[in-house]
């Protein structure tokens, strides 16, 4: 009997933007449900161990995602130096943005329900991304995020929208509370007791993913709702 896992399709993706290209990875289960893109923070990348982990449990419960980079790689080393895009949120959620008009050409996706998963700025970039493209975002998980600083656009999100922090992760937990507040959607909050910010601990990471997966399971809609 062919497993579901054997049925998955994977592959390398180049999202051109005006002046330069991100790199990306797209997966696609045989039945999809709807499709998440990730969002990380600076230092990170499309082959961050914790994002792969969780994209593979979405993966299990029907969900496509796509990895890719939001800066290229010689903005990645320049920033290493100098910091300068870590906290450049309207940078990273335009290129979310794009990204995510990218997905909506493409055949193989151009249907499929969208989410946000987005880790540290990230978090502020996809929630930023949630409000510009407003019913397209059907629902945003971040995790360990910096909601606070997607700023005025908080109020201005429509997506289902989940707040995973670790329970022990203290300034993040009151950044996330405030920003929370705010908020005008559905809206949770879930901290994960005895976690730090990377949710290294024993079984951390395995809850997030859960949480997450759980979270776009019940808020993705079947597509034939959504087509013409």
């Amino acid at each position: 009997m062919q497993s579901d896992n054997s049925r998955i399709q994977s592959r390398e993706v180049i999202i051109p933007l005006d002046l330069i290209q991100l790199e990306g990875e797209l997966v696609l289960p045989a039945e999809v449900k709807g499709l998440v893109l990730f969002a990380h923070g600076s230092g990170s990348s499309r082959h961050s161990p914790r994002n792969q982990y969780v994209a593979r449990v979405l993966h299990e419960a029907g969900i496509a995602t796509l990895l890719f980079d939001l800066l290229t790689a010689d903005e990645e080393e320049l920033e290493a130096y100098t910091g300068h895009l870590r906290f450049n949120i309207p940078l990273l959620a335009g290129r979310l943005v794009a990204a995510t008009r990218w997905v909506a050409r493409q055949e193989s996706t151009r249907d499929l329900n969208l989410g946000y998963f987005g880790s540290s700025t990230g978090a502020a970039a996809a929630l930023v991304a949630a409000a510009e493209l407003d019913g397209q975002i059907n629902s945003v998980v971040s995790r360990g995020g910096r909601p606070d600083l997607a700023g005025p656009a908080l109020e201005r999100v429509t997506a289902a929208t989940l707040l995973i922090v670790g329970g022990n992760d203290t300034p993040v937990i009151r950044l996330n509370e405030e920003a929370y507040a705010r908020m005008q959607c559905e809206k949770a909050l879930r901290l994960i007791p005895g976690a730090t910010h990377l949710f290294e601990e024993e079984g951390a990471l395995e809850r997030v993913a859960r949480l997450a997966s759980e979270w776009f399971v019940a808020h993705f809609q079947p597509v034939a709702q959504h087509r013409p």
